[in-house]
């Protein structure tokens, strides 16, 4: 079962939580995901999109601190969205080393570059917060491993869709992870950007 070659610190948790049986889509999309494959997550609401998201991200860290640059980007639709993930990634880690750190429109930018040189594992934030950030050289992308987005169906706004675009021609390399409810043409096209080679796990 998937659960069972997560980190340790994570299945500690999933047994503090009573959570012992993956998801149909956790079952075929961690050990994808632990692959190191750019991968798409696509099943209906409630399928444990989010969990998994956290799982592989924390799995990836290793559940632990190391360095200053973040290792692993999280996007998401808006405000509310970053910090409720926030707060989800908080369950996990209260107890490891590992930094996460929310960004959103609302918080100053400078505010934002300072924080974050004091040193995060893990960035949530929106595609258009953190291309500005990026346009500013306020991330540095030298030590990130993984890029996951969450609830990808906000990407048809245009100024969403550029803003992600933006960002991965900036990102030399890493894993690419989407997560949405269904296969659509315009997250389809991102193969043709940073989706290249994607394994596509898909439950109706």
């Amino acid at each position: 079962m998937p659960f069972k070659k997560l980190h340790p610190e994570i299945k500690t948790k999933l047994a503090e939580l009573e959570v012992d049986t993956p998801t149909k889509l956790q079952q075929k999309c961690i050990p994808v995901i632990k692959s190191g494959m750019n991968t798409y997550c696509i099943a209906p609401k409630n399928a444990g999109k989010t969990t998994s998201l956290i799982l592989t991200t924390l799995h990836q860290l290793k559940c632990e601190a190391v360095g200053d640059a973040p290792r692993a980007i999280v996007l998401v639709e808006n405000k509310e969205k970053a910090l409720a993930i926030y707060e989800e990634f908080l369950t996990y880690t209260r107890h490891t080393s590992v930094r996460p750190y929310v960004a959103h429109e609302k918080m100053h930018i400078d505010l934002q570059k300072s924080e974050l040189l004091e040193g995060i594992d893990i960035l949530i934030s929106t595609p258009k917060n953190l291309n500005k950030l990026f346009l500013l050289n306020g991330v540095p992308t030298s030590q990130l491993k993984l890029v996951s987005i969450d609830d990808a169906e906000f990407l048809f706004q245009q100024t969403d869709y550029a803003a992600l675009l933006s960002i991965t021609q900036s990102i030399i390399k890493c894993q690419y992870v989407l997560y949405a409810e269904k296969m659509h043409a315009k997250i389809e096209r991102f193969d043709n950007y940073f989706m290249e080679y994607s394994k596509k796990i898909i439950l109706s």
